[in-house]
């Protein structure tokens, strides 16, 4: 049985005193929570603080991004060491906005990948497919090529410690939802490509989170399909209340 996992993407957004304020808002709340995995994805400024917050929590912490590599002139970079240098967990890669406007590709999100399992990073590898080739009926080849790429020489054992995240790019930030029955069909397409590559048992052990839109009106409905295991959450991660519904799901 996949444990869902419920993260927060917050994306740039909040100062140190709003980070700190969420963060424990969220612990008031959901500190006995144990049927559902929760992540804080704060960042990377404000790391530190909130994994010294989640302390004695099962809160997991983790960074928007990072580099491949361990150290070197890349100014404004974070790698996996550092991460894990101050107590996160997990990392995303290759979010649709780092592929957008910062020239993330399959590439750049294999090399991520294969430095933050060789860490011990635990990392959620997104894919999606635009609002032009969702319409021209093209999103299974999308997300396969991404799912193939992304996960190219990756083995069977640390394809154990992924998230894949499926966020079709035209329902993130817009209020627009895939609906249950489009985000199950690429769910269990993605389940089936990674069947075919790492085998059955290791597919059915992965978890696979909705991410686009999704709030606590949508969320039970999407979290009741077979192949969806969680959410990648943005807007609604930023509110105590909203997020706090969000991982009470099955109370909804």
């Amino acid at each position: 049985m996949r444990k869902p996992f419920i993260a927060g993407n917050w994306k740039m957004n909040k100062d140190l005193k709003g980070a700190l304020e969420l963060t424990n808002g969220l612990k008031r709340n959901l500190t006995d929570v144990e049927d559902v995995e929760i992540g804080l994805f704060p960042p990377a400024l404000f790391l530190p603080d909130v994994v010294d917050a989640c302390t004695g929590t099962r809160f997991a912490v983790g960074a928007q991004n990072m580099h491949w590599e361990e150290k070197g002139a890349f100014t404004g970079e974070i790698s996996a060491p550092m991460i894990l240098s101050v107590g996160a967990t997990h990392v995303i890669i290759g979010h649709s906005e780092r592929r957008q406007h910062f020239g993330e590709t399959d590439e750049t999100v294999n090399k991520k990948m294969h430095s933050a399992l060789k860490a011990g990073v635990l990392p959620i590898m997104c894919v999606g497919e635009s609002l032009e080739q969702r319409e021209a009926q093209k999103t299974l080849d999308i997300v396969s090529t991404q799912i193939r790429d992304g996960l190219e020489s990756i083995t069977s054992g640390q394809m154990a410690r992924v998230v894949v995240a499926y966020e079709p790019i035209w329902a993130i930030g817009t209020g627009k939802t895939a609906t249950p029955d489009q985000a199950q069909q690429v769910h269990a397409t993605i389940r089936s490509i990674l069947a075919e590559i790492f085998g059955d048992d290791v597919a059915q052990g992965v978890r696979i989170q909705y991410g686009g839109s999704v709030k606590p009106d949508n969320v039970k409905s999407l979290m009741t399909q077979p192949d969806i295991d969680g959410a990648l959450v943005g807007g609604a991660s930023l509110d105590v209340d909203s997020f706090t519904a969000l991982v009470n799901f099955k109370e909804a």
